[in-house]
């Protein structure tokens, strides 16, 4: 079969073989090529130890105990046609990773192998893969014969190489590709008993490419599902995020449901399944969060997560009165509930913080009798950048209650919005700034300042024509604030009226 491959790939397989060792190409990028999809990472295998391969390339790196050399080739065109490098140049790179056929034996922490040998054949080495759509290899072939009556060799570009190779395919993964499942190679509960994380990541692979996984598989990620305990929360946060960002992260979100690994990651969301509501909800708070998820049109996987868990703190403001069912405050709740569970799956503060915001502020209602000023304390307080990404999750959130996608109001607010975002929006888009209260007031830099600063800025949010520099200034010292005492003063940022307006749409 011919592939078309950047020069690079050749390169690196043409100077293992040239040097008298085997060398294939593994992985998810024959995946990819079999799929006709482009590849992301380019992987390859070989029987070469780490030294002979360091050897062969210069600049490439070895610095683990898995067999796997890094070696970085020049992100241009003009580069020249050998793989040596010289990193102290300013220039980008691709890495490209090559690793010895190797055994594994051993996996005390469910995770890493505790020990790891080399190998002695291609076969043995992909035996240790996790699933047989990633544990097969391709190898090329003298194609001198072919090439000249090759048309798909002819259409090859100066980046890439059109070449010829053979698939190797031991575990039945060209199989796989065509019926759309996702197997484990070998013993299922054997995969997932060495790494509980390929647990996650058959449902990742399932959710990524719209496959399902085969029953055997998928009766063992139930079985074993108590196996992701052991698994750094830090591994579980890059994972799950990798599922909201695939083609279907809902039906990745149910996989984990279903196989029972949501209750450890979760355990939050988990809690919501068959939880009712009332009013214009069809579905329980479970199925609404999923159907949010399904329908958010956001491509940021942060968005996504927050479409998911906008709803999140339901379950602790659930009350029933006869037939009145109320989540008084579930936006509060929830907001401080996705802050503990972003520290806990290691996300950044930054992914933390925009959580925050959009569960916050994803209660807020519109009607033409509001003022300008309270639309852009709105905007304020979800955040300029992100005004348009709440739109999104409300876009999700009310075709996951069943509502059609927008409405007059949503409309008539997001225009508004547009209007207003060219009025000052934050404290340093003011006429004034620290040092101008400084030096008006004879003070030095403290607490003072910025209750100055803030007073001005709830002027100029009332009327942004009051952000002129002589008025400013006039009111500086008209502000008459008390010394703060220990313990007293102080607003939780959770604490306070909606950005708009409490209640649904």
């Amino acid at each position: 079969m011919w592939f078309f491959v950047p020069k690079p790939v050749v390169e690196i397989l043409q100077k293992l073989e040239q040097a008298g060792f085997q060398a294939y190409i593994v992985g998810g990028a024959v995946r990819d090529l079999i799929q006709g999809k482009e590849v992301g990472d380019w992987d390859f295998t070989t029987d070469a130890p780490p030294e002979e391969i360091i050897k062969l390339f210069k600049g490439s790196f070895y610095d683990n105990k898995f067999g796997t050399v890094g070696i970085p080739i020049q992100k241009t065109e003009n580069r020249k046609q050998k793989t040596e490098i010289n990193l102290s140049e300013k220039q980008e790179y691709d890495v490209y990773e090559i690793t010895t056929f190797r055994t594994e034996q051993g996996y005390s922490d469910r995770r890493r192998p505790d020990k790891v040998e080399w190998g002695k054949s291609l076969e043995e080495d992909l035996s240790r893969r996790d699933f047989t759509v990633n544990a097969m290899a391709l190898k090329t072939e003298n194609r001198k014969q072919k090439t000249e009556n090759n048309e798909q060799s002819l259409r090859a570009s100066e980046a890439s190489v059109a070449i010829l190779c053979s698939i190797i395919d031991p575990f039945g993964g060209q199989k796989d590709l065509k019926e759309k499942i996702i197997r484990a190679v070998g013993d299922a509960n054997v995969r997932f008993s060495e790494d509980a994380l390929r647990m996650m990541r058959a449902i990742r692979l399932g959710a990524n490419l719209g496959f399902s996984i085969g029953p055997k598989t998928l009766a063992a990620i139930k079985e074993n599902a108590d196996l992701i305990k052991h698994i750094a929360w830090e591994r579980i946060g890059q994972e799950l995020i990798k599922i909201i960002a695939s083609q279907f992260p809902a039906d990745g979100i149910m996989l984990l449901y279903q196989t029972g690994l949501l209750e450890y990651i979760l355990p939050e969301l988990a809690a919501a399944v068959g939880m009712p509501q009332a009013g214009h909800h069809i579905y329980d708070v479970f199925t609404h969060s999923i159907e949010s998820l399904r329908n958010c049109p956001a491509s940021d996987p942060v968005v996504r997560l927050g479409a998911l868990l906008h709803d999140v703190g339901k379950p602790a403001t659930f009350r029933r009165q006869g037939e009145k069912i109320t989540f008084y405050s579930h936006e509060v709740v929830g907001a401080r509930m996705v802050k503990t569970l972003a520290d806990r799956l290691r996300l950044t503060v930054e992914t933390r913080n925009k959580l925050w915001r959009l569960v916050r502020w994803h209660m807020f209602t519109y009607s033409q009798e509001m003022t300008d000023a309270a639309i852009r304390r709105f905007i304020r307080r979800v955040g300029k950048d992100e005004i348009n990404d709440m739109m999104l999750l409300r876009v999700g959130d009310r075709k996951g209650g069943g509502s059609r996608a927008t409405s007059w109001r949503l409309r008539e607010l997001q225009e508004r919005i547009g209007i207003l975002m060219y009025d000052p929006l934050d404290i340093t888009d003011m006429a004034v700034d620290g040092h101008d209260v400084m030096a008006a007031l004879g003070i030095k830099p403290g607490p003072q300042v910025g209750k100055v600063l803030n007073a001005l800025f709830e002027e100029v949010l009332e009327d942004p024509k009051k952000n002129a520099r002589e008025y400013l200034l006039s009111r500086i010292g008209s502000f008459d604030f008390q010394p703060s005492q220990e313990g007293a003063g102080g607003v939780d940022e959770d604490v306070g009226g909606p950005a708009v307006a409490a209640g649904d749409e």
